[in-house]
């Protein structure tokens, strides 16, 4: 939005502005922020920043916490959901001594990922179209304690309301799909979301209703740049949540919310560009894919268990990414096959359109980590010369759902849990090292976090199901 201090500052004195906010991204994807009046946006603030803890988010030790945070000017945007008016800034972390750039903050990640493309030679740009899927629900109620574990969710729309009476308008189980109102009870709020982000100068293609039939929903927004496709991300997680709140529902992104029913992935439509020609078109290539986007493919299917510690990094990854639904558990590529890890639009056939999609990863990811380490993997693909075909990933255009246990072995599978997939990114790490895009030493505070912190935590509860199933035994 703006390109200089005095550019911001003009702006800011004109239209009234009284408060700025600064937002930052924690290690596990998850936005924090501070508040100044508009009276501390100085010249002094941008030189200097603001301290905070960096402890407490998970980008420092407790010993050494201490970083500041700077602007990043053209990140700003008018945020609607504050009763004064409110300039947001998404913002640079730096060294609180040096204020060097902290090398492991996931959004300079997500920087040095791109400058590391450019340096190669092979591309100087990447572009990503990720889909936003979520769930907007009513009411949602959950505990855990000792002796307890409990969550109970609503949905105005879910047809396990119809017994109670009411509209007479529910949506059955995966029934969902492009519903029209009065069905889609939540058009009016996905319209008043994407007008939002429209006024924040995030593009949005369209809105619809989603598979699952209890309020799930998409977004989708047209190809960007990578760090530009982070920061709408994160704005849209924020948009969609605040927007939700503001009509008395809520929102989630999570995997899987609801048993049985359509979970929600974030699929990632990537292309790379040269000199603003689209690399990966080839009219008589596969599915119009070059060489390039082939290699590229091989890469993201061959580091894929490594992958998905970053681009599936929830317990809660894993109850949607299973074997008989759309989720995308086998490693393999194909035209237009859903079940598919890696995807090709068949309607993407033009020199400007053509592209693949990576459709394991999901929301619970940090956007910025789970974009840099896509385009490490493709790109370790094309330096390495990585023939999908060759290393035994497809294409694969039948449904392997019709397939005998014996065919369907012969395919590689991604991993089915938390751990298998930490597991994975502890054998294979050094395709995220080139460039110094990620740092080992964040790699291993990922690992030791997300298992002992989460996957364990998880794993060593005892699960509702299960007094059903044993406590008689």
């Amino acid at each position: 939005m703006f390109k200089d201090f005095d550019q911001a500052r003009r702006y800011m004195d004109e239209h009234g502005i009284q408060m700025v906010d600064m937002k930052f991204c924690d290690l596990w994807g998850r936005w924090h922020h501070l508040s100044v009046p508009v009276s501390q946006f100085t010249p002094d603030l941008m030189e200097q920043g603001i301290g905070f803890d960096g402890s407490s988010v998970g980008l420092k030790s407790v010993k050494a916490g201490d970083m500041v945070l700077v602007p990043d000017l053209p990140t700003a945007v008018r945020d609607p959901f504050w009763d004064v008016p409110t300039i947001s800034f998404i913002c640079t972390t730096l060294e609180a001594d040096t204020h060097a750039i902290f090398t492991n903050d996931p959004r300079n990640i997500a920087i040095r990922a791109e400058e590391h493309l450019r340096k190669t030679g092979v591309a100087d740009e990447s572009r990503w179209g990720p889909e936003y899927e979520f769930y907007i629900f009513d009411n949602v109620s959950f505990e855990n304690g000792v002796n307890r574990a409990s969550y109970r969710i609503d949905c105005v729309e879910a047809d396990w309301n119809s017994a109670e009476g009411g509209h007479g308008h529910y949506i059955p189980l995966h029934g969902g799909y492009h519903a029209i109102p009065p069905k889609d009870q939540s058009y009016n709020l996905r319209t008043e979301i994407s007008l939002l982000l429209e006024a924040m100068n995030i593009p949005v293609k369209y809105h619809h209703h989603e598979v699952g039939g209890p309020g799930q929903s998409e977004i989708e927004t047209p190809l960007m740049g990578l760090v530009q496709s982070g920061d709408a991300t994160m704005m849209i997680k924020y948009t969609t949540k605040m927007a939700a709140r503001r009509h008395g529902k809520t929102a989630t992104f999570m995997p899987k919310p609801l048993y049985g029913e359509a979970g929600s992935g974030m699929h990632f439509h990537q292309q790379l560009l040269k000199k603003g020609r689209n690399l990966f078109y080839d009219a008589k290539g596969y599915g119009c894919m070059s060489k390039e986007a082939l290699y590229y493919i091989g890469g993201l299917l061959a580091h894929g268990p490594a992958l998905l510690a970053l681009t599936n990094p929830s317990t809660n990854s894993y109850s949607r990414l299973v074997p008989g639904y759309e989720a995308p558990v086998n490693a393999f590529f194909s035209l237009g096959n859903r079940s598919a890890a890696v995807r090709i639009p068949k309607y993407a056939t033009q020199p400007d359109t053509a592209r693949m999609e990576f459709r394991p990863p999901d929301a619970t990811c940090n956007v910025y980590l789970a974009l840099a380490a896509q385009l490490l993997a493709g790109m370790d693909g094309i330096q390495r010369k990585l023939d999908p075909t060759e290393a035994g990933f497809g294409p694969i255009d039948d449904n392997i759902f019709s397939w005998s246990d014996e065919q369907r072995a012969k395919i590689k599978s991604l991993p089915s849990s938390l751990n298998e997939a930490l597991e994975a990114l502890e054998q294979d790490m050094d395709f995220l090292l080139a460039g110094n895009v990620f740092s080992a030493d964040m790699l291993r505070r990922w690992i030791d976090f997300k298992r002992n912190q989460e996957y364990y935590q998880v794993r060593n509860r005892p699960h509702p199901y299960e007094m059903s199933l044993y406590f008689d035994v």
